[in-house]
C-alpha cells in the first residue's frame, strides 16, 4: 500500500478553506474512487487526470486508487483540485518523492493533454495558503500575477503537468515551456487619492492600460444640473446612497457613471478584497492582477434576484452587489427592477454583506457599496418636459410606477434629487461653474480624511458606515442643530432610521465644509436632501 497527501483549497464565497488530498494504492479491483464530497464537476476529474497524466508521459497505476478530501464533510466544487489529485497520485505511485510536496499548495485544471489551465478564486485560495503556513503555491501562468499579489509567498507557475514533474523532482528543463518562480507580495496598490477606474477620470492604475486616445468621462461634463453635481460629491465624500429622480436626457447616467471619477483609490486591503471577489466571479481583468480604482457596476433592469445579489445551486458566485463592492452600484430605470430583486438589496445596505444560505453551505460576500437609482417621474417619462409633449400618465399610473420603489428601500436612500430638463441658456451658464472630477476627488479625499482621523480606533472610516446607536452616543451634532428634525418627526415626514441618515450626511457636510461638527445650517441641508426638496 501507498499513500501520498498534498493540499488545496475550497472556496466558501470569497474566504478560502484548506483541503487535505489523500491518495491511496492498493490492491483490488482497477479504478479510482472519489470520497469527500466533490460536486459533479470534480467527479469528472478521474477521466481528465488520467488522461493528463499518461499523456504527459507517465503511466497511470494499474490499482485501486482512493482519493481522499477532508474534511469530508466540507463540500468540494470545481476543477480546481484536478492538479492536487494528479501529484497525490504520482506521488503515492513512487513517481514523485513526498518530502518535495511539503509547504506546496496546488490549484488548478488540467486538460486531457497536461496542460495547465486557470481557475476563478485564486487570489482568496492563496490567502488562505499562506495564513495556513503554506511557503509555495503551485497555479497556472494565467494565475501567477493574481497569487503574486499575496506576500510571504512563492508563486510557482506551470504550463503543463510534464513540467511541474520535472521541478519537483529537481531535473533541468527537458525542453519546452519551464516552470517559473515568483516571489508574492510583488505587486501592491499605490497610495494616493487620485481616482482609477479604467475609462474615467484620473490617473489610471498600475496595471491598467492606459487609453489616453479615448475621452474619458468627468464631472465636468454634466451641465446645467449643479445640485446633482454636489449631490454626487456629498455621497462620494461620505458613501452615502443616491436616488436621481428626472425626464430622459437629463444627466441621469452621465452623473452615474462619474461618481467613480470622484472616489479615491481604494488602499492596499480594500484592493484585495474587491480583487478576491473579482477573481471568485471570474471577471477579473486579464492585463489588471490587482483591481486598485472603485468598481462600477450597471446590471440591466431584466437582472435576476441571483445575478443583484448573488446565488447559484452549486457553486455560489458574487452578483452585482458584491461586484461593486467599495465602488458603485447603478440600477437604472430602477422601477423596472423586479420588485423583490430590489428588496433583496435591503439588507446589504444594512449590513454591508451579502449571506446566500444554500444546503450544507453558508457564503458571505462583501457588499458595502453606493447604491444610485435613478428613475424617470412617470412610465411616458415626460411629466416636467415641455408643454408640447405634456405627460399623458394618470395620477394613478404615475403613483403605481413610482410605488415600484418600496418605501423601506427609499427609506435606506440617503440623498434623494430631482433632475430638471436643461435648457439652452442653463448649458451655457453652467460651463462658469462646473469643476473636473480631479477638483472634486481632492475635495472628498480631504473630506473622508478628516472622517478616517474622527473615527480612528473605530472599525468605521466611513460616515455612513457609523451605527445609528454610535451615532447618537457619540457622535451627536451641536446645541440646536437637529431643530429642523425635531419639526419633521413631528410632522411624520421622517423616520427613526431617517434621522439617523440626516445625521450622518450633515457630518459629511460638515466635513467638506471643514466644520469639527454640524451644525444647523448642515442638518436642514441635509433633511432636504433626504427629503428630495433640494432644487
Amino acid at each position: 500500500m501507498a499513500l501520498a497527501r498534498t493540499h488545496s483549497v475550497a472556496l466558501m464565497g470569497v474566504h478560502g478553506h484548506l483541503v487535505e488530498v489523500e491518495a491511496d494504492i492498493a490492491n483490488g479491483l482497477v479504478g479510482m474512487v472519489l470520497v469527500g464530497l466533490p460536486d459533479t464537476a470534480l467527479r469528472e476529474a478521474r477521466d481528465r487526470i488520467r488522461s493528463a497524466i499518461v499523456n504527459s508521459g507517465e503511466q497511470w497505476p494499474q490499482r485501486r486508487i482512493t482519493v481522499g478530501l477532508s474534511p469530508a464533510s466540507l463540500p468540494k466544487r470545481g476543477s480546481g483540485f484536478d492538479l492536487a489529485i494528479a501529484v497525490a497520485v504520482l506521488a503515492a505511485a513512487g513517481v514523485v518523492r513526498a518530502a518535495a510536496l511539503a509547504g506546496t499548495m496546488f490549484l488548478g485544471e488540467l486538460g486531457l493533454d497536461g496542460q495547465l489551465r486557470p481557475v476563478r478564486g485564486v487570489l482568496p485560495a492563496a490567502v488562505a495558503a499562506a495564513a495556513a503556513g503554506f511557503r509555495d503555491v503551485v497555479v497556472a501562468r494565467a494565475n501567477a500575477q493574481e497569487a503574486a499579489l499575496v506576500p510571504g509567498l512563492r508563486v510557482v507557475s506551470a504550463p503543463a503537468l510534464a513540467a511541474l514533474l520535472t521541478w519537483l523532482r529537481g531535473e533541468p528543463p527537458a525542453g519546452g515551456p519551464a516552470v517559473e518562480e515568483l516571489a508574492g507580495g510583488a505587486i501592491t496598490p499605490l497610495p494616493g487619492p487620485a481616482p482609477a477606474v479604467p475609462g474615467a477620470g484620473g490617473e489610471a492604475s498600475p496595471g491598467e492600460p492606459a487609453a489616453s486616445s479615448v475621452p474619458r468621462p468627468d464631472l465636468s461634463d454634466v451641465l446645467g444640473q449643479p445640485v446633482a453635481r454636489r449631490a454626487a460629491e456629498i455621497c462620494a465624500a461620505g458613501g452615502h446612497h443616491l436616488s436621481l429622480l428626472g425626464p430622459p436626457g437629463a444627466g441621469k447616467t452621465m452623473l452615474a457613471e462619474r461618481l467613480p471619477t470622484i472616489l479615491p483609490r481604494l488602499d492596499a486591503g480594500a484592493a484585495l478584497e474587491v480583487t478576491s471577489i473579482h477573481s471568485v466571479a471570474g471577471t477579473l481583468p486579464e492585463a489588471c492582477p490587482l483591481m486598485t480604482g472603485p468598481p462600477f457596476c450597471g446590471p440591466h433592469h431584466t437582472a435576476t434576484k441571483a445575478a443583484i445579489v448573488g446565488g447559484g445551486s452549486g457553486v455560489i458566485y458574487p452578483g452585482a452587489a458584491s461586484l461593486a463592492h467599495r465602488g458603485v452600484l447603478f440600477l437604472d430605470e430602477a422601477p423596472e427592477f423586479g420588485r423583490e430583486v430590489l428588496d433583496a438589496l435591503r439588507q446589504p445596505l444594512e449590513s454591508g454583506e451579502v449571506v446566500i444560505a444554500r444546503s450544507g453551505i453558508t457564503a458571505r460576500f462583501p457588499a458595502r457599496f453606493t447604491l444610485v437609482l435613478a428613475a424617470n417621474p412617470c412610465p411616458c417619462a415626460k411629466a416636467a418636459a415641455s408643454p408640447r409633449t405634456a405627460c399623458s400618465c394618470s395620477p394613478t399610473a404615475k403613483r403605481r410606477y413610482l410605488g415600484r420603489l418600496s418605501g423601506p428601500l427609499l427609506d435606506r436612500v440617503d440623498v434623494k434629487v430631482e433632475l430638471l430638463p436643461v435648457g439652452r441658456a442653463e448649458l451655457l451658464n453652467d460651463r462658469k461653474f462646473t469643476e473636473t472630477s480631479r477638483a472634486v476627488a481632492a475635495r472628498v479625499a480631504q473630506a473622508r480624511d478628516r472622517a478616517a482621523r474622527r473615527l480612528a480606533g473605530t472599525p468605521w472610516r466611513l460616515n455612513a458606515e457609523v451605527p445609528g446607536s454610535e451615532l447618537r452616543r457619540s457622535y451627536a451634532p451641536g446645541r440646536g442643530a437637529l431643530a429642523p428634525l425635531e419639526r419633521a418627526m413631528e410632522l411624520g415626514e421622517i423616520s427613526a432610521r431617517g434621522v439617523d441618515k440626516v445625521v450622518r450626511v450633515s457630518w459629511t457636510l460638515a466635513d467638506l465644509a471643514g466644520r469639527d461638527r454640524p451644525t444647523i445650517d448642515e442638518c436642514g441641508y441635509a433633511l432636504g436632501l433626504w427629503l428630495g426638496v433640494v432644487r
